[in-house]
């Protein structure tokens, strides 16, 4: 079988390099390429490939975000993360949003192939870093899938939106958000305008109320007793 798929990287340089090694790999036939998420996303909705390779850190709409939104609008469409980093804040944001694999760049291209038609044959299509991780995070503890006793976010809030109302709460910047979430200022705004609209608010000050009235964050020094 032909897997059809995209190629979403930021990097020039890189996606043309890897829109090349596929082109040379059996089995795959490359259809379309992104310089970011929205294109990622936008080239799905054009497309409709079995599989879109993902960048995690590129601007306007980061690899995570435009994993969920793919797996939430083109829900036929998989996606295997080819990004250069293992570290847990982009392999576990990723495999929540819905990645069916992980790769990281130095991937050769037979590995590449077998993630591919793996995710496409229901399985998962992990480098063996990742397995390996994954592996000791089981060891450790339960992983943080935001189940179990967790409440549900407010207003239907998506659990991000959630997480960056908190960071206004904190009294964060857009900046600092994007930095302490590892993604681009462009996504905090769009979820910040998300969740103003699910929440009827019009500015910060009114989020920053609505995260306190919510129990969301508490006032520092504040007594409960």
């Amino acid at each position: 079988m032909t897997a059809r798929v995209v190629v979403a990287d930021d990097q020039a340089v890189v996606r043309e390099g890897i829109v090349m090694l596929l082109g040379l790999l059996p089995g795959i036939e490359v259809v379309g390429s992104a310089k970011d998420g929205e294109e990622a996303v936008a080239q799905v909705a054009e497309h409709a490939p079995d599989v879109v390779l993902m960048d995690l850190r590129m601007p306007r709409c980061d690899g995570v975000e435009a994993t969920r939104r793919i797996r939430e609008e083109f829900p036929g469409t998989q996606v295997v993360v080819l990004t250069t980093f293992a570290d847990d804040d982009s392999l576990f944001p990723a495999l929540r949003a819905g990645a069916r694999g992980y790769l990281t760049k130095d991937a050769g291209g037979d590995e590449i192939v077998r993630a591919v038609h793996a995710v496409l044959s229901g399985e998962a299509g992990l480098s063996p870093t990742v397995q390996r991780r994954l592996l000791e995070r089981v060891t450790e503890g339960p992983l943080e899938t935001g189940g179990g006793d967790e409440p549900e976010p407010p207003d239907g809030m998506t659990p991000r939106e959630a997480e960056v109302l908190v960071l206004i709460a904190e009294g964060m910047s857009n900046s600092d958000i994007a930095r302490a979430l590892h993604i681009s200022r462009a996504t905090v705004k769009s979820h910040i305008n998300n969740l103003f609209a699910k929440a009827g608010l019009r500015d910060r000050a009114q989020a920053v109320r609505y995260a306190y009235m919510r129990g969301m964050v508490r006032p520092p020094g504040r007594s409960f007793t």
